[in-house]
Order: C-alpha cells, then sequence, then structure tokens
C-alpha cells in the first residue's frame, strides 16, 4: 500500500516520478485564469483564520457541504469561522474518490506542513496549529512566493477602476483580464443599467451601438496599459449570426428602451460585439479565451437569496460545435481571429481539439488551444482525457498548461495536481514504448507545458524567466 499524498503520488512508473521530479516539480506557476481578488493581492492581505482563506468563496467546497446535510447557515451564513470549519471536516472523510478530498490534503501540507487527514476527530488541532501560523503573519505575498507563482491574471469587468492592478508592487506580475459578459448579456433586464455604468467609466454616452463599441474599445485600451493581454468569455453556446447593421442598430435600441427583441436579432446583435472584442484583441495580440456551456443558477430559490458563484451552476448539454465553428469562422473570414482558447463545461475534448485543428493559420504556435480540464472536469480523469484528446488530434508540446480558476489563495497545489496528471500520461507512454526514453525531449516538453509555453504565448508584460 503506497502512503497517502506520499513523493509519488499519482506517479506509478519510473519514468513517471523521473519527469515529475526532475522536470516539473521545480517550475514556476503562471495562473493565466483566476478569480482571485486583486485587492487583496496589492494590499498583501492577511486571513485571520482558516476559514476566511479556506472557505469564504468557495462554492467547490460549499456544494459538498449541502451534499453531506450541513444547513445554509454554517456554510454562507453567519457562524463563527470555527463551526464553519468544523462542518467542512465533518464532510471531508466523505470525500473520497472527490479531487477535494486531494486537494483539501495538498493544500494543508504544502502551506501549513500538516500530514495528519483532516476529519472531526482532527478539525480543532489543525484549525489551532494552522491559526498559529496565520496569526504569525502569513500574508498574500508569502502564499504567493511559497508556491513559486509568478504571474496571476484576475477576472474584472470592462467598467472596472483597476485602481488595485496599478498600485500593485510586488515580484509577483499582477494583469487583469477583460471579461465583458456583462456588455454582451443584451437580453438582461439589468443591461441599460450597465451600459450606463460602463460608459461613466469609458467617458462615453452609450446611446448606439457605435458609442458601445466606443466604451469598449477605450476600456479595452486602458487594460492594455494595466498589462492585460487576455479577455474571457462566458458562453452557453456561441452566438454566431449575422445581420445588416440597420437590423443591429434596431435590436440594440429596442433593448435598451427595455422592448421586446427577436431571437435571431439577440444572436446576431451579441455577436457583433463579441466579433468587436475579438478584432481588439487581435489588433493588441491578446488571446480570447471561450468558456461554453455552463448553465448558471439553476435553483432560482438559492438565488435570490444567495446570489451567482453560490454552488449552483451545472453542465449544459446544448450542442456546441456547429455555433463555435461558425463564431470562429466569422472571425476567420473578417481577418480578426486572435489567439484563442477554447474550454467546454460539457467534456467534448475531441469535439473542440477537431475544430481548433481548422483554425490554426501558421502565424503562431498553436494559435487556437484546447483549454485545460475546466470546473467540474479538473479531476484525474478529466485532465487525463483533456491530455489524451489534445495529444491524439492536436500539439499537446504546444499546450499552456493548468490554471486554478479558483478564488481560493490556496488553490495553488492544483498546478501540483496537473502535473502529476500529465508526468503520469506521458511517463505511462514512455514506459510501454510509445514515445521515446529521451528525457531531454519528453521532459523538455513537460517542462514546456508546466511554464514556459504559457509565458510565451501570453507575452504578459514584466514576466520573465
Amino acid at each position: 500500500m503506497k502512503p497517502f499524498l506520499g513523493e509519488d503520488f499519482l506517479l506509478s512508473t519510473e519514468p513517471a516520478r523521473r519527469l515529475y521530479h526532475d522536470w516539473a516539480e521545480a517550475e514556476p506557476i503562471f495562473d493565466y485564469h483566476s478569480h482571485l481578488s486583486p485587492d487583496q493581492i496589492a494590499d498583501d492581505a492577511s486571513f485571520t483564520d482558516l476559514a476566511a482563506l479556506w472557505l469564504a468563496g468557495d462554492h467547490y467546497k460549499w456544494r459538498q457541504m449541502r451534499s453531506n446535510g450541513v444547513p445554509e447557515e454554517l456554510i454562507t451564513g453567519r457562524k463563527p469561522d470555527r463551526e464553519t470549519f468544523r462542518a467542512w471536516a465533518q464532510t471531508v472523510p466523505r470525500l473520497l474518490g472527490n479531487p477535494l478530498y486531494h486537494w483539501t490534503h495538498l493544500e494543508l501540507k504544502r502551506y501549513f506542513g500538516i500530514e495528519e487527514v483532516l476529519g472531526p476527530a482532527t478539525a480543532d488541532r489543525i484549525w489551532d496549529q494552522a491559526s498559529e501560523l496565520l496569526a504569525g503573519g502569513l500574508r498574500v505575498s508569502q502564499i504567493l512566493q511559497k508556491m513559486k507563482v509568478r504571474a496571476v491574471c484576475t477576472t474584472d469587468d470592462p467598467a472596472d477602476d483597476l485602481a488595485a492592478h496599478q498600485r500593485h508592487r510586488g515580484p509577483v506580475v499582477l494583469a487583469p483580464t477583460f471579461r465583458p459578459d456583462k456588455a454582451v448579456a443584451v437580453d438582461q433586464p439589468t443591461w441599460p443599467a450597465y451600459l450606463e455604468r460602463l460608459g461613466a467609466a469609458a467617458d462615453v454616452d452609450i446611446r448606439t451601438l457605435a458609442d458601445l463599441k466606443t466604451a469598449l474599445a477605450r476600456r479595452h485600451l486602458a487594460f492594455h496599459e494595466a498589462c492585460c493581454r487576455l479577455s474571457d468569455h462566458a458562453l452557453v453556446v456561441p452566438p454566431a449570426r449575422q445581420a445588416p447593421s440597420a437590423v443591429l442598430e434596431t435590436a440594440f435600441t429596442s433593448y435598451l428602451r427595455g422592448k421586446p427583441v427577436s431571437e435571431e436579432a439577440r444572436e446576431a446583435l451579441q455577436t457583433e460585439i463579441l466579433t468587436e472584442v475579438a478584432l481588439l484583441n487581435n489588433q493588441r495580440g491578446w488571446t480570447m479565451q471561450l468558456h461554453i456551456g455552463a448553465q448558471r443558477n439553476l435553483n432560482r430559490r438559492r438565488f435570490t437569496a444567495l446570489g451567482p458563484d453560490t454552488g449552483y451552476d451545472a453542465v449544459s448539454d446544448q450542442p456546441i460545435g456547429r455555433a463555435l465553428a461558425a463564431f470562429l469562422d466569422i472571425l476567420d473570414q473578417q481577418e480578426v481571429l486572435p489567439r484563442v482558447i477554447l474550454y467546454s463545461l460539457n467534456p467534448a475534448n475531441d469535439l473542440l481539439a477537431s475544430i481548433m485543428g481548422c483554425f490554426q493559420d501558421g502565424t503562431v504556435a498553436g494559435k487556437v488551444q484546447l483549454g485545460s480540464a475546466w470546473w467540474f472536469n479538473d479531476h484525474i480523469d478529466g485532465m487525463t482525457l483533456q491530455i489524451k484528446a489534445l495529444a491524439n488530434l492536436g500539439l499537446l508540446s504546444r499546450f499552456v498548461g493548468m490554471l486554478t480558476d479558483s478564488r481560493s489563495f490556496l488553490s495553488f497545489p492544483r498546478h501540483e495536481y496537473f502535473r502529476r496528471v500529465l508526468c503520469s500520461v506521458m511517463g505511462d507512454w514512455m514506459d510501454e514504448g510509445l514515445v521515446p526514453g529521451d528525457y531531454e525531449l519528453v521532459g523538455g516538453t513537460v517542462k514546456d507545458i508546466c511554464y514556459a509555453n504559457a509565458r510565451n504565448y501570453f507575452r504578459l508584460p514584466g514576466l520573465k524567466g
């Protein structure tokens, strides 16, 4: 029996072990997609206790606590943090087979040196040990340095003032990501109010589609000057319809006045807005991330009480292949296709990988990427399937690697988790004679995927080495 989370966790062959320990383990981290707070990074925040650092905002954990019968008041309520932590400790032993079980113990081990298994019997002892370290002044900068994080990209609305990014000082590069979802959500009742906010940030009175494009362009430039090099877009199904200017302007005006608009006109307007962002991205050498296939806020009663991003989202089963291909083709036809990363919440790795191959153009190595296993897929099986699909249908060697997609500063061991899976897969190939027993070749590929590919692909200002 192997030790739990031992030195060779997930590494069952000698080549896998060598690949990880000699080529992957020491590589720094470029976390190019996260939901961390830029204010907490810029202010070098500290945390009062383990629950505040570890459980606040983590809807992955909240979902499983609810599944274990924990009442909401101990999850998102106002109960003392120690009680919330004890409720999490009661849930952890029930997580066998869930990636949260591994992540929980990796995080305790890597940040706090705690190797005990978390459960009701050990909860108070682990709480006290972690609290002692936190009381000693464990700050965000120390957390980032401990995990060898070189760069973090946060997720930011075009109307955000970017003040935190501007005041940030420190060895870790902090960059915003341009996420204009609210500008694209033309059919939401909050859209006119959002345009007022966006217009104020851009100093534009938004009354026409041209005004909206001007506002987005101004904010895009402001983000670029703040070292942003990525946009991000949450789409259930990519819009892919074009319409004459008159139809687009009429739809824009109708939405602004709260009048009904046809589905065809709605989709065309959204396509036009996204195409404008793609044009700006292409002009400035940015990457466009498309996160496809998440059904959000399915429990209306809980959404009303708790708001978004609280654990009530799920995988969508709507077909995406034809629409995605059509959207990318629109961008290609207009010669505005930027670097693109494709993620699907419904695991469609072969679909995405086959589509992406149709839009590589020889200008950038790996210009269109198959994104890492996302959200409900970032577990051993999901990561393995994504790696193998990319290897089967594309160039795994050009892959830009892992990200946390997290709101917790303790999530960086997910990069270690991914690296171990990557080395397991490629080590197995070496062990079985499917690739050469050449550690310079295979190990060099692993090393590139861990860090160098992302550094070279995104070209983030200030990120060196």
